[in-house]
């Protein structure tokens, strides 16, 4: 049989691999940051672009998309060529999804710190990096399939499959979550209100966990854990019931995010019912990767890439053992809200994600640059240290998550809450939160450990950057080869075939979830007494997202005695039917706000913003100094912001976005005779007066600043209904 050759092209993979390290460090570094912030709320007081509501999005950005994402790209490219015998299809294809990635995180790394954001997790990118995403994973998807195409192997290997379904999972969940309509080149608005968009949301950040931390991981994992331990995938069999139930039995599950909320009740129970199935393929997956380690035990002991592996694929079997339980919803209500939900998260990202990074990294780089690995005792510290900060970030997560949902329940005989003031709940927890950033530290000196013994190790080799490889052309199949062959071997051999399989398999489940909650009317029924926002809540309902409120703050109260006694009546679905986007939250660092318009007057708002622990000593809130600058703020989008809503369904009338600014002028003029009610009030802004004077500079009123707006916004929050605060 005539040999054909080629070269791999090993330079975009190594590429990814060290865009991937230097994010990683990046991304974790952001992360530590912010979990210090909690230890010292204003260690960067006054500064908006480093405050912790604008770094806690690009944290989670920069180390799904950048560390993790450059990962999968590595992980992929390297595994692909060698699986399919083949160079990848084309290198301006290659090229362009390496460039066109870096510079959409660096445009994250820019605008998110700027508080440019949707606000939607980890979709909180504006709409021009929403179309540029789109462009660089379609480029990725046609250099993958034509690849495919061309390849000189017969049959389509298990880890394919993995990286076939994220392409069409991603694309899928990408685009249809972020259909918004522009207002302007960086501000836009989903086109989805209130349920509708949560539902979309979760199923979208449900799924971005499922399809982009996940199957291409586990695709990964099929490639290199056998090749780090020369052993066969333990079950071909088993692998192929893994793939089909998890993609097909995953995509019904982002409902589980929204147990106890307004979302309808039939949407929350398909979302438990598919979340408690996800154990068994997650299982099988897990159960597969770990037996193929079966007859090298002993070479686990010694050998750190495995090690990172085998605590990598634990990991795993421990997030997908516990993501179904927290979908149960006696188990979701004591939760939901609290750091439990953090620990179940980095569970999956530092082991899971991190630790099968690293353990690919190791592996890969000695191999792409013909040398060993500069030292096996550093990536065995690695290891260990690594473990041990996992271990040190997650516990005391888990007790912080027990100890909040414990004291918010609780009760006095005398049926009011025994922890009243949610502030005792927030320092009760403040040592948690200190062995947390401990754990996160000690991680953090394990990745530079990784930039250290990689660096010496690519300096002592020599990089191959196209590497040669032979192989048959693909011969055509005879009748006689084919007899007897299973029905998935037939599907290996037709990639379009099974692309479309899969594609079907993963549409299913959001097209029964997602159709009926757009099209069928009486899944949102609507409240005649819940109003349009007025153009100053509209603008301060935009500085709350600019600023990352809803990171801490919750805006949905669950129809529980604890919560109902602590905030006020529960949610209802009719009440966000104007909300583009929705902001129910995810974490409740701080109380939820769904009902707090008019609990406290206009002067306790101004001083909370300004200094939080003026008014609530112990507060772990930062200040928020910059909104009440000398400037004005500016209106000039207001009335496209209203066109837009309008176009949306949002029922503004044209005089009403005609007469915008002389309705700003009347609410913020109310809100400023309001804060003179104040004599500290008065006493400050007679100063600041001055001082401006002094200066030279033009003093604006307090009406036509930045924290009036937000003052608007957050007296409206709830009173659409009739409620009694408590």
């Amino acid at each position: 049989m005539e040999m054909q050759q080629f070269y791999y092209d090993n330079k975009i993979v190594r590429n990814f691999l060290y865009a991937s390290i230097a994010f990683g460090v990046i991304g974790m570094l952001v992360g530590l940051t912010v979990a210090f912030f909690y230890l010292f709320p204003n260690m960067t007081d006054g500064i908006p672009w480093l405050s912790y509501g604008r770094l806690r999005p690009l944290h989670t950005n920069a180390v799904i998309f950048a560390f993790v994402g450059n990962a999968v790209f590595a992980g992929a490219y390297y595994s692909m060529q060698r699986l399919l015998k083949a160079r990848m299809f084309s290198n301006f294809l290659s090229q362009l999804n390496f460039w066109g990635w870096q510079l959409i995180i660096l445009g994250a790394a820019i605008t998110l710190p700027l508080g440019i954001t949707t606000s939607k997790e980890y979709a909180e990118l504006e709409w021009p990096f929403d179309i540029a995403i789109a462009i660089v994973w379609v480029a990725f998807g046609i250099n993958m399939i034509g690849t495919i195409l061309k390849r000189r192997e017969r049959h389509i290997y298990v880890a394919i499959w993995f990286y076939i379904a994220t392409f069409i999972a991603v694309a899928l969940l990408h685009i249809f979550n972020n259909i918004e309509i522009p207002v302007s080149a960086f501000k836009s608005y989903s086109v989805y209100a209130g349920v509708q968009d949560a539902l979309v949301q979760w199923w979208y950040g449900h799924n971005a966990v499922a399809f982009f931390l996940t199957t291409p991981f586990l695709g990964l994992m099929y490639y290199y854990v056998p090749k780090a331990a020369n052993r066969p995938v333990y079950s071909y069999r088993l692998s192929i019931i893994h793939f089909w139930s998890l993609i097909f039995i995953y995509i019904w599950a982002g409902p589980h995010h929204l147990l106890y909320s307004a979302l309808p009740d039939w949407a929350q129970n398909l979302g438990v019912v598919f979340s408690i199935m996800l154990i068994a393929p997650s299982w099988g997956g897990m159960i597969n990767g770990l037996l193929t380690l079966r007859g090298v035990w002993d070479k686990v002991r010694v050998d750190p890439v495995l090690k990172f592996m085998v605590v990598a694929i634990t990991g795993y079997g421990m997030a997908t053992f516990e993501g179904p339980m927290l979908s149960l919803k006696n188990v979701n209500a004591i939760a939901h809200f609290t750091d439990w939900i953090v620990a179940h998260v980095h569970v999956g990202a530092l082991a899971w994600n991190g630790f099968l990074t690293f353990g690919m990294i190791y592996w890969m780089i000695p191999r792409m640059t013909k040398t060993t690995l500069f030292s096996q005792k550093l990536a065995n510290f690695h290891f260990w240290i690594g473990t041990l900060g996992i271990v040190l970030y997650t516990l005391p997560m888990y007790v912080a998550g027990f100890t909040q949902a414990f004291m918010w329940k609780q009760f006095n005989p005398d049926g009011s809450l025994v922890y009243g003031n949610f502030l005792e709940t927030v320092t009760q927890i403040i040592p948690m939160h200190a062995m947390r950033a401990m754990g996160g530290t000690l991680y953090f000196i394990g990745i530079l450990t990784l930039v250290y013994n990689i660096y010496k190790t690519v300096k002592a080799g020599s990089a191959i950057e196209d590497e040669l490889a032979e192989a048959p052309a693909l011969a055509k199949i005879s009748k006689y080869q084919l007899k007897g062959e299973k029905w998935h071997s037939w599907l290996e051999r037709r990639p379009i075939q099974f692309t479309i399989l899969t594609t079907i398999a993963v549409a299913i489940g959001g097209i029964i979830q997602i159709v009926p909650m757009l099209v069928v009317k009486s899944n949102i029924p609507t409240i005649a007494s819940v109003k349009p926002y007025t153009p100053l809540e509209l603008e301060g309902r935009d500085l709350y997202i600019r600023e990352g409120c809803n990171n801490c703050h919750s805006q949905l109260v669950r129809p529980f005695r604890s919560e109902v006694k602590r905030y006020g009546e529960y949610s209802k679905s009719g009440e966000y039917v104007y909300d583009h986007p929705f902001l129910w939250g995810s974490k409740r660092t701080g109380p939820d706000l769904h009902r707090l318009g008019g609990k406290y007057n206009d002067n306790w708002h101004f001083n909370h913003m300004y200094d939080p622990q003026s008014t609530s000593p112990g507060s772990i809130m930062p200040g928020y100094k910059w909104m009440y600058d000398n400037k004005p703020m500016d209106f000039s989008l207001i009335q496209k912001k209203m066109e837009v809503m309008q176009t949306l369904g949002v029922p503004y009338t044209d005089e009403e976005i005609a007469n915008a600014m002389k309705s700003i002028d009347a609410q913020a003029s109310q809100i400023e005779e309001n804060l003179h009610a104040d004599p500290d009030f008065v006493k400050s802004y007679e100063e600041s007066k001055k001082n401006a004077a002094a200066r030279g500079e033009e003093f604006v009123p307090m009406k036509n600043r930045e924290i009036v707006a937000l003052i608007a916004y957050l007296q409206r929050l709830g009173t659409d209904i009739k409620v009694k605060n408590k």
